[in-house]
């Protein structure tokens, strides 16, 4: 317990809530000077301070930590400016199921609807990227909404709760212990909070149903990851013979090196991609069983990946989103706990014909994979004029390590880590901004999810992808990254433009916009004059020394790599407007 645990007499509000925080299992907290009372009393309650350089990055970073710690991140943000800075990162955690608690500054109480300086109606602008927002305005009255913001964001399906705290609240003295005011004990901020099991005769009904289908398919999305139930569904997997897909943020659901795994499906299947000649696969298949997945548009390539016979089982732990897209059976509850379930339903069964299709099923994904490997021998190897982002990928695959955490921002740099990076063992981290995919996400949450690894698996490595775009809204993080002497191996991109950007508008239109252009940057310059060690890569013979030096370095690097502005990931709606590389 915290020193000041039995001193009432003197406690500010400010101490007494870095104590609550303290409680939920709060370590340290992403924030930049204010809440200044709050921060100046964290020490003292067992809580350091992140502090991160730009406003908008302190969000991101929470979102990285939460992910990889599996636990709330917080982040603090005053009042005005920095608050309205909050809703991106906010509006990502909340699609994505991040569970976030934000703490916000507001003006004194006295000054409250009087045009104070930097006063704003925070509760209606976080209303729509939060699951839950409340202001405190009395302190016998802390620990009931400090206890609600976690359990919003860390029960049922996770996300960003966000308490609002006047700034004289927080200087005021706490209010003594009373009968009504007990001292409090849980902590409720780990992730999940509750698990709860899907009604077990739902689970019955699709055991039945899946041992009786003909080409079942499995459907991963981040929802394992939330859950923390990889090696659930690796002995699903493994025991039912069922083939397993993944969606972007679900890779590393499963070893992709296993027999029965696809890889990632949905938008990305396009030539060049590990999985386009196994969508005749996805396409046949009977029953799909969707896990932790939310069945969006980049998921189900535009909900036309899926034959209009397939019916669909579908897991998740908001039933909103079971069935949203397609009409499924209904499995309510838990991944881990309900994925434990069904294997255990699943070995009651009759699995002798399963067993028997399996190694027909092996055989077809062995040779998609195999066809892959020999379409992108090519690319991947060859010494082109201009350094090409598959051979990036193909030199990081044969160094990455299965504890070692990849994290890429969005737009292009989500989709070559999904092709082409192997999740070599059941819940391996590929962090990627698919919530609302924002542009700039990239540093500052490899910083959170470095942060994290350090508290939980020390010996893994991060490694952060960025194209030029997305890294100039976050270069200002490298100072952080040199202060907080993180070993963050950062690559960028560097090809001159807004990829994704340019080449859909050429797709679309058959033109594109002038603001897709930018002019030469020395990333690694810049890098230089913040402290970090910057590496400027302009020949691919260059790529794997680089890469082996900056992992085996152990501070912060980053990789300035000069890039084929043509190099297009293997996006499925892209198919023909382009010649292929290979």
């Amino acid at each position: 317990m915290p020193d000041h645990a039995g001193q009432t007499s003197n406690a500010t509000v400010a101490l007494r809530m870095a104590e609550a925080f303290r409680r939920h299992g709060v370590t340290l907290t992403f924030g930049q000077s204010l809440p200044s009372a709050f921060h100046l009393a964290s020490p003292h309650a067992g809580i350091e301070q992140k502090v991160y350089r730009q406003e908008n990055a302190g969000g991101s970073m929470a979102d990285g930590y939460a992910r990889i710690a599996r636990k709330v991140g917080v982040v603090t943000a005053q009042n005005g400016p920095a608050a309205t800075l909050l809703v991106a990162p906010l509006a990502e955690a909340l699609k994505a199921s991040v569970p976030i608690v934000a703490l916000v500054q507001e003006v004194t109480r006295d000054a409250f609807d009087r045009n104070a300086f930097q006063e704003l109606d925070h509760l209606n602008m976080f209303a729509p990227v939060a699951k839950w927002v409340k202001r405190l305005d009395r302190a016998d009255r802390l620990d009931d909404y400090v206890d609600m913001a976690f359990t919003a964001a860390s029960s049922g399906r996770p996300g960003p709760a966000v308490l609002l705290v006047p700034a004289d609240l927080l200087t005021e003295t706490a209010a003594p212990v009373s009968a009504l005011l007990r001292p409090r004990q849980l902590s409720l901020g780990q992730v999940p909070l509750d698990r709860s099991l899907a009604d077990p005769a739902a689970v019955a009904a699709a055991a039945d149903a899946l041992a009786a289908a003909r080409h079942p398919l499995v459907v991963a999305g981040g929802g394992i990851h939330l859950s923390g139930a990889a090696a659930e569904l690796a002995a699903l997997q493994q025991a039912a013979h069922l083939p397993v897909g993944t969606t972007v943020m679900g890779k590393g659901a499963v070893d992709e090196t296993h027999p029965l795994s696809l890889g990632v499906i949905g938008y990305v299947m396009g030539q060049g991609a590990r999985t386009q000649a196994l969508r005749p696969m996805v396409e046949r298949a009977d029953l799909v069983l969707l896990v932790g997945n939310r069945t969006n548009q980049n998921g189900t390539d535009s909900w036309k990946l899926f034959s209009e016979s397939t019916r669909f089982i579908h897991l998740d732990m908001d039933p909103m989103e079971v069935g949203r897209n397609y009409e499924a059976m209904r499995l309510v509850g838990d991944a881990k706990l309900t994925l434990a379930a069904l294997t255990a339903e699943l070995g009651k069964r009759d699995l002798a014909a399963r067993a028997a299709a399996r190694p027909a099923i092996e055989a077809e994904i062995a040779a998609g994979v195999a066809t892959w490997r020999r379409t992108i021998a090519g690319i991947t190897t060859r010494d082109a004029p201009l350094c090409r982002p598959e051979r990036l990928m193909a030199e990081l695959d044969g160094l990455l390590r299965p504890e070692d955490i990849v994290v890429a921002d969005a737009s292009y740099s989500s989709i070559w880590i999904a092709n082409y990076l192997t999740a070599r063992r059941p819940g391996q981290r590929f962090l990627t901004p698919r919530g609302i995919a924002g542009l700039g996400w990239g540093l500052p949450m490899a910083i959170g999810a470095q942060i994290a690894a350090q508290e939980i698996s020390p010996g893994a490595r991060v490694f952060c992808l960025c194209g030029d775009g997305g890294f100039g809204h976050s270069w200002a993080e490298l100072e952080t990254l040199r202060r907080m002497e993180l070993p963050v191996v950062v690559a960028v991109l560097n090809n001159g433009i807004l990829g994704y950007q340019k080449h859909a508008e050429e797709v679309k239109f058959g033109e594109h916009t002038i603001a897709v252009n930018f002019t030469a940057v020395d990333h690694a310059a810049i890098a230089r004059a913040c402290g970090v060690e910057g590496v400027r890569i302009e020949a691919s013979s260059g790529i794997r020394p680089a890469l082996e030096a900056a992992l085996a370095a152990r501070k912060p690097v980053l990789l300035d790599m000069v890039t084929d502005p043509d190099a297009k990931p293997p996006i499925s709606f892209y198919a023909g407007h382009y010649p292929e590389p290979f």
